[in-house]
């Protein structure tokens, strides 16, 4: 019934998983901030938003995008806005707040709905979902819908098995990092530089 090239799509999933971008950003600094959980919830929570992006994929929304320039453009500036929003509250982050950071975190429900909103706000990644799922179907399928959602929850399942285990390494380390101020804050000002500027790139992209 599911008729797809599995371990291409395996393959070429894994690589575009393992680039960094935003979600990398993501879980790492959360889970050097809070510790293993926060970066795993993290991940969790983006791993969410890509099953978001498979339903709407599977509903079109993705033509419906590369149709509408308006609604791209709307869609576009929502997600550009929350990651800089996210980035201006990384580079603000002080020396003297990161105790307090440490010891009064975000609540986990809060860090996977950041998890899930940092996908779920970019519409490139929607774009994204629907003119790479459908190559791995093959052809001829006789289910052709329900291959395209069968592979986005297996993508939003690597996506999160690729992430997860960042966040537990970023954990780990997440003490020695805290006992370090300076560190810890050169890599929160640097992820939130990266995150500002990957949403200024946003902003600036135009519709594919």
């Amino acid at each position: 019934m599911i008729e797809v090239s599995w371990w291409l799509f395996m393959a070429t999933s894994l690589l575009v998983i393992a680039t960094p971008g935003q979600d990398m950003v993501l879980v790492m600094s959360r889970s050097i901030a809070q510790g293993t959980a926060a970066g795993i919830v993290t991940a969790a929570g983006v791993s969410v938003g890509l099953i978001g992006h498979t339903v709407l994929a599977t509903l079109g929304l993705g033509a419906l995008l590369r149709a509408s320039e308006w609604l791209f453009l709307v869609l576009k500036l929502v997600g550009a806005a929350y990651l800089v929003y996210m980035g201006v509250q990384l580079l603000r982050t002080r020396q003297s707040e990161l105790a307090i950071t440490a010891g009064a975190p975000k609540s986990l429900l809060r860090l996977f709905v950041d998890g899930a909103l940092s996908n779920l706000s970019n519409p490139k990644i929607a774009v994204f979902y629907f003119a790479f799922l459908p190559q791995f179907v093959l052809p001829g399928a006789t289910h052709p819908t329900l291959s395209v959602f069968a592979l986005g929850l297996v993508f939003a399942t690597l996506t999160f098995l690729v992430k997860g285990p960042i966040g537990l390494a970023s954990g780990i380390l997440s003490k020695w990092l805290r006992s370090h101020p300076r560190f810890l804050l050169w890599i929160f000002r640097t992820s939130g530089a990266v995150l500002l500027v990957l949403g200024l790139k946003l902003a600036l992209e135009r519709r594919p």
